[in-house]
């Protein structure tokens, strides 16, 4: 079935894993990112967010298929405040007009083993109740500080904050009662040109294996693992699954958390 998609963040990564993988199964992908995209659209930005809208609108005709939101950031900086949620937020919310022509419309989004970790009290609250200037402010008082496992807290909760966001709005009449599924994946460690280095070393994967201890297959997953996670999720097949975080981590969740089900 020829489909189209949007997929945010596809210019590496799993972004550009999960763009490969639509296009070699025969759907149209709408590319979105910074740089070397179909559409280039800052999404820490408000006039980015409506670019992103506005282009896809016109490229797509005014209907798609499914929302694969990749974008984000691990920088401890307020920019990873606007792009891992308040970028998400507005490009799902954004677009999701544009699946109401679809006979399968579908959505999903990338949050993370991180959320985890310990995060922000002060900045989930602004996070939570939509308060993108107060979540800033929040941002900027915690800095470069990190959790105990070397995280920032601003990533983290950021993940945390977009994983309960799709708890609470799946269920509700705007996306389940309009037949979308929208679901969050949570990857653990996934091989990058970031996590190379960390992964080449003895102690480096004990780090890794430290917070995100992986028994299946190893300490990390490629980036096409958590792409065919994204694209099952968004296929006309999954017609009930929603309202999920499902962890892709290598039973790292199960070991962290055993009993929480």
């Amino acid at each position: 079935m020829n489909r189209t998609y949007v997929v945010t963040g596809a210019a590496s990564g799993i972004g550009a894993a999960t763009t490969e993988l639509l296009r070699a199964a025969g759907s149209t992908v709408i590319t979105v990112d910074l740089h070397d995209a179909d559409i280039e659209a800052d999404l820490s930005t408000t006039d980015g967010r409506k670019n992103l809208v506005d282009q896809v609108r016109e490229r797509s005709g005014g209907r798609i298929d499914a929302i694969i939101a990749v974008a984000g950031l691990v920088a401890a900086s307020p920019v990873t405040v606007g792009v891992n949620h308040f970028g998400a937020i507005a490009t799902l919310e954004g677009l999701r007009p544009l699946l109401a022509g679809s006979d399968a419309p579908r959505a999903a989004v990338v949050a993370s083993l991180a959320a985890l970790e310990e995060t922000d009290p002060g900045l989930l609250e602004a996070l939570e109740r939509g308060d993108e200037s107060a979540a800033l402010a929040e941002a900027e008082r915690i800095g470069t500080d990190t959790t105990p496992t070397g995280s920032s807290p601003i990533y983290t909760t950021t993940k945390l904050a977009i994983a309960r966001w799709v708890r609470r709005v799946a269920p509700t009449p705007e996306w389940a009662g309009a037949g979308i599924a929208l679901n969050a994946i949570a990857p653990g460690v996934i091989e990058t040109p970031m996590t190379r280095p960390a992964l080449d070393s003895a102690e480096g994967r004990d780090a890794l294996d430290a917070g995100a201890p992986s028994p299946l297959n190893g300490p990390a997953a490629p980036p096409a693992a958590p792409a065919a996670l994204l694209a099952w999720l968004t296929r006309a097949e999954n017609t009930h699954v929603t309202g999920q975080i499902v962890f892709i981590d290598g039973g790292a969740e199960s070991i962290r958390r055993p009993d929480q089900v």
